[in-house]
């Protein structure tokens, strides 16, 4: 059963998307800019605002906010099959294929506090991860275009943030809803 999505005009969503079996496919410059370009191309037809971003090996998290009519729904149902179209030509990949894992995590944002605590969460994933030490050392984020409008001080994520560490927050696995 697919669980309830909630659309609420102006919202902002936080998304988490992995890719099929955790396949570390965005180790790839090539596959990350390849999504880069998906999204720019998605914006054109179901318009949105990107707020925040991480691209990790096997999965990403973003936060959106629609500006159209379309709903995060759209956007993810054009994303999703057309990078994986693209992806395909990449790679020179025939037939099909299931690139992502069924479905997508959203959570829409209520408050101020709800915002900085996943925008924070999206910053430290690399970190969480082990793929860095630091969040600015990960160039697949928004991080450093957060951090140039000095909304994050020099050592921010150096330790675990207490955004994250007080609520002890952490979004589930994705486990094929949709």
């Amino acid at each position: 059963m697919s669980p309830k999505r909630y659309y609420t005009p102006n919202a902002v969503i936080f998304i988490t998307q992995v890719v099929n079996d955790r396949k570390p496919v965005f180790q790839n410059l090539q596959q990350i800019e390849l999504l880069r370009t998906t999204f720019n191309n998605v914006k054109e037809l179901h318009p949105f605002m990107m707020l925040g971003y991480v691209f990790l090996p096997d999965h990403f998290h973003i936060l959106i906010r629609p500006t159209g009519s379309s709903t995060f729904s759209d956007i993810m149902h054009s994303v999703k099959p057309n990078f994986t179209k693209e992806y395909k030509k990449l790679v020179g990949l025939t037939g099909s294929l299931q690139f992502w894992q069924k479905g997508f995590w959203d959570h829409v944002i209520r408050d101020d506090v709800d915002f900085q605590r996943h925008l924070d969460y999206i910053h430290y994933n690399p970190v969480r991860h082990q793929l860095v030490q630091k969040p600015e050392e990960w160039l697949y984020s928004s991080f450093q275009h957060w951090q140039q409008r000095d909304c994050y001080p020099p050592s921010w994520g150096w330790s675990v943030p207490e955004t994250l560490k007080d609520h002890g927050w952490q979004p589930p696995e994705v486990d094929g809803c949709d």
